[in-house]
């Protein structure tokens, strides 16, 4: 009987530890990311006028090149036979080695007439000519006149254009940071540690602060740079598991916390913050990082197989997703990601929820 009496105060003190459990020892599930299709297009559409204030982005596939908005509609459609060169400010369409080379705004009109001989070059808002012999560039200004002229020796392997610096690596495995209004090159250096020195790629942050490179062949390595006034302290480096003498893209992310960095089936991560390196195993080649607000988005490409990378601000990968095509791209806005495949273009808007 006593035994009896006792079973329901058990029951009660149950009940209460499960609902005191819920209110303090639960918690939230994590919210993920959610892709959500907005519109596809065919590039071939007919064009329309761009409206007023309204954001457009420049896409590139196979020999057609043009423009895009937000809402759905090409503003600009052109076929290339040969070569081109676009950013969201102006395109150029060129053979090789041609002379008064015509370049024009994202509207379709005529900007100005580049008129060096050489491969042009076309990044955001800046123009530049990569003259024969592959071992000198002209910067240009916004009419296609020379700005300023640098002339080498040495064959160009690594090439990067930033909004204040232009960074230039060669075959002898040395760097030289220039600044892009007077020309003057402010850094110079050779971050050596392989037997045979090239640089394979390079990046240089917004505000000049670091040099990020891949560098060498026969103990390729990573190395990264800080700019104590105009003299480089490599401030940490690693050996790569490759000896592929491909070129290799780097990218500073825009808060410039991390760099991030591509080779032989790895995605690497530098986090400034942690002083640490990540190292993600892929099974493409990345040709194109872009970023949103809170996610990187990089494209890879291996045949006619193209994947998109996720990663998160945490170094980590949260996803991928591949697809068959001939020539594809990706763009990106504020919470938005345009994939463009063969002759299409989707737009896809994230939330996290």
């Amino acid at each position: 009987m006593e035994s009896n009496k006792k079973l329901p105060l058990f029951i009660f003190a149950a009940i209460l530890f499960f609902f005191l459990y819920i209110i303090f020892a639960a918690k939230p599930l994590p919210k993920e990311y959610q892709f959500q299709p907005v519109w596809k297009i065919n590039i071939t559409k007919q064009p329309s006028m761009l409206k007023e204030n309204e954001q457009q982005y420049y896409f590139r596939l196979g020999n057609n090149l043009g423009y895009f908005t937000d809402e759905g509609n090409i503003t600009l459609y052109k076929s290339f036979p040969n070569m081109a060169s676009i950013s969201d400010t102006y395109f150029t369409i060129y053979d090789n080695y041609a002379k008064n080379i015509t370049f024009y705004e994202n509207t379709g009109s005529a900007k100005g007439v580049i008129n060096f001989e050489g491969f042009p070059y076309i990044v955001d808002d800046m123009i530049y000519v990569m003259l024969q012999g592959g071992n000198s560039f002209i910067k240009c200004d916004s009419d296609g006149n020379q700005e300023w002229k640098y002339e080498g020796i040495l064959p160009i392997t690594a090439f990067k254009a930033g909004p204040k610096y232009t960074a230039a690596g060669f075959a002898d495995g040395s760097i030289n940071i220039f600044n892009n209004e007077s020309g003057e090159a402010e850094i110079q250096f050779s971050p050596g540690g392989s037997d045979l020195p090239v640089v394979l790629g390079i990046d240089i942050s917004q505000n000049g602060e670091y040099i990020a490179a891949i560098c060498g062949h026969n103990k390729q390595r990573f190395i990264l740079a800080h700019r104590e006034e105009n003299q480089p302290k490599i401030i940490f480096h690693t050996f790569l598991d490759t000896n592929s003498a491909s070129q290799c893209l780097l990218h500073f992310c825009n808060d410039e916390s991390r760099v991030i960095y591509n080779f032989e089936n790895t995605i690497g991560v530098y986090d400034f913050k942690k002083n640490q390196n990540d190292l993600i195993k892929i099974d493409s080649k990345i040709i194109s990082i872009r970023e949103t607000e809170n996610l990187v988005f990089l494209l890879g490409k291996t045949g006619r197989k193209y994947t998109v990378y996720i990663l998160e601000k945490t170094n980590t990968l949260e996803g991928s997703f591949s697809f068959m095509a001939d020539t594809a791209f990706i763009q990106t806005g504020y919470d938005t990601l345009y994939i463009g495949k063969d002759d299409s273009i989707s737009k896809i808007s994230l939330e996290r929820k």
